[in-house]
């Protein structure tokens, strides 16, 4: 349930967005398009595709080795060998191959779009700066130890509040818990900072003292909680540095990209 709990944020790009591997086959295509990596049937397969491929490979984390060019230029020769055939039985005439031909034409394109949006961004120190403060600040500097017991209705979170304060231990209470995760340890979610939980849970947690519970239910989108804070300590803040700052700047572009794409949606006269 705690990771249940966990604030959702907004999914900026498709899982296909990747700068670095489409920057890398970009460069690789600056090589002379007219280059002849080999030839099949008479047909000439272009280095520059070739290349592309290997970039890609290289992205991946392979190693530029003679096995791995081998490796491509065996693949690419399949490949044309392939081709050559579905052509000279018509397939690429057919209406479904043509569909798919056409998705994957606009695949390429829309990485390509976004891949040089996100180059193209300045993104500077102070825009990392304002970035990692906001990180900061929705970590806050402390951490709780929590928790909670979760019921579909306001009058149990209510009915479980009155037996807590006559004395009943949150630990049995818990076992009625409709989170699954949590009901067989107590309710217990261990530790974590307050932008681990849904905002009206983390903002009930945040006011508690240690030991106490809330004496209010507290409604999120799962339903209704109790919930009991058992110690607090102080939280170690992640400092600034290269890998934090790669992370930030990464963030930033997919935001803009994301951003850049919902702009453009809007804008498009769709009938």
């Amino acid at each position: 349930m705690k990771r249940a709990l966990l604030s959702s944020s907004l999914i900026a790009l498709t899982a296909a967005f990747v700068v670095a591997p489409a920057y890398a086959a970009e460069k690789a295509t600056k090589a002379d398009s007219t280059k002849i990596f080999a030839t099949v049937n008479g047909k000439v397969i272009p280095a520059n595709r070739a290349n592309i491929l290997m970039a890609t490979q290289l992205a991946q984390g392979q190693t530029n080795s003679p096995e791995l060019q081998a490796a491509v230029r065996e693949e690419l020769v399949t490949r044309e060998v392939l081709t050559q055939e579905a052509i000279k039985k018509g397939l690429d005439k057919k209406t479904d191959v043509q569909g798919q031909l056409d998705l994957t034409r606009q695949e390429v394109l829309v990485r390509a779009y976004m891949g040089d949006f996100a180059r193209s961004l300045k993104i500077s120190d102070a825009d990392v700066q304002k970035e990692f403060e906001g990180i900061k600040a929705a970590l806050g500097d402390k951490e709780y130890k929590a928790r909670h017991i979760l019921v579909e209705k306001e009058g149990e979170a209510k009915d479980i509040i009155d037996r807590l304060k006559k004395g009943e231990k949150f630990e049995d209470l818990a076992k009625a818990s409709k989170d699954p995760g949590s009901k067989e340890k107590g309710g217990e979610l261990g530790w974590a900072n307050k932008a681990g939980y849904v905002q009206p849970f983390s903002a009930a947690m945040v006011k508690l003292e240690k030991g106490k519970f809330t004496e209010s239910p507290v409604q999120s989108q799962f339903g209704w909680h109790v919930i009991q804070v058992d110690d607090v300590r102080d939280l170690k803040q992640p400092p600034l540095d290269d890998s934090m700052k790669e992370k930030i700047i990464d963030h930033l572009r997919k935001v803009a990209v994301s951003n850049q794409i919902r702009d453009l949606r809007a804008k498009a006269k769709v009938e």
